[in-house]
């Protein structure tokens, strides 16, 4: 039981605020998609899959074992959170003094600079050696694939409004570039023939090279799964929102309000159509209808 104490704790330091602020949402009237909640629970298993006693021993033996808890905890887990938190579920902490200050952190930019560096520089084979002799740095290195794993897909998924120039097109070029440089670091791993890491080599001996080929596989395959899932819902969201911006503009070319291009495109890429379209109502007349004779 004491082996999973501090999973439980961790879970528990993440599932408790959720779990309080969903629930004050539903009172509010205002209950969180059930898809959301699905999210978390998936994340919290993930989290549970990746930091439990069974797999962590297996990862001292085997980089393969290794990178499923990488993944876990640095992709998919991130990723379901992320999906997990709305607006409105994030709103207590969004108003925090310090997070404010770290909003800057989640510019599609910064974000993806901040996630390829702490991907790289922890498999740096002098790193990554030494966040396996070290329980704290080891710690360390999976806060940083968590939390930095957070800003990859805040930025492009979060409920922040984004910059302006950062549409499907060019959500889609970061899902590529994402998806390059995990993709490549797998690659290196699958077609070196030398073990990089000492601590597995000196373990399985010649056994290590085949044992890291398979560890870059499941980073490359990994990594094209989520690649592939975000370009359907990036083309299924470029269709829906090139719809979206048509019948705004009708329907403001119908009641006779002049809105420009620009802010009906603002408007559909920030999720607030809805909004828009009411106030287009609001300020049109309604269209005449012709008179009919009977």
């Amino acid at each position: 039981m004491s082996a999973f104490l501090p999973i439980l704790v961790v879970l528990l330091a993440y599932a408790v605020p959720y779990a309080v602020r969903v629930r004050a949402l539903g009172r509010a009237g205002r209950p969180v998609a059930r898809w959301r909640l699905v999210c978390f629970g998936a994340a919290l298993a993930a989290f549970a899959v990746a930091l439990s006693p069974p797999l962590d021993a297996l990862a001292d033996r085997r980089l393969t074992a290794h990178m499923v808890e990488h993944v876990l905890l640095g992709d998919v887990a991130p990723l379901l959170v992320v999906l997990a938190c709305s607006g409105a579920v994030l709103a207590p902490l969004l108003r925090v003094p310090a997070v404010m200050r770290l909003r800057a952190l989640g510019h599609p930019v910064v974000a993806l600079g901040l996630w390829l560096v702490d991907l790289y520089v922890w498999h740096l084979p002098a790193a990554y050696g030494a966040a396996l002799a070290h329980p704290a740095l080891h710690a360390l290195q999976h806060a940083c694939f968590f939390w930095f794993g957070i800003g990859l897909w805040f930025a492009l998924l979060g409920p922040l409004p984004k910059p302006a120039w950062f549409g499907v097109p060019a959500r889609l070029a970061y899902v590529v570039a994402a998806w390059l440089a995990g993709g490549g670091l797998g690659a290196a791993l699958v077609f070196s023939g030398d073990a990089f890491y000492d601590s597995y080599a000196a373990r399985e001996g010649a056994a290590a090279v085949g044992d890291q080929s398979a560890a870059g596989a499941i980073m490359m395959v990994e990594q094209g799964a989520i690649a592939f899932a975000l370009f359907c819902w990036l083309f299924l969201r470029l269709w829906r929102e090139a719809a979206e911006r048509q019948e705004l503009a009708e329907l403001a070319a119908a009641r006779g309000v002049a809105v420009a291009d620009a802010r009906v495109a603002r408007a559909v890429g920030a999720d607030r159509a809805a909004g828009l379209r009411a106030r287009i109502l609001a300020a049109g007349a309604e269209p005449e209808r012709p008179e009919t004779t009977t």
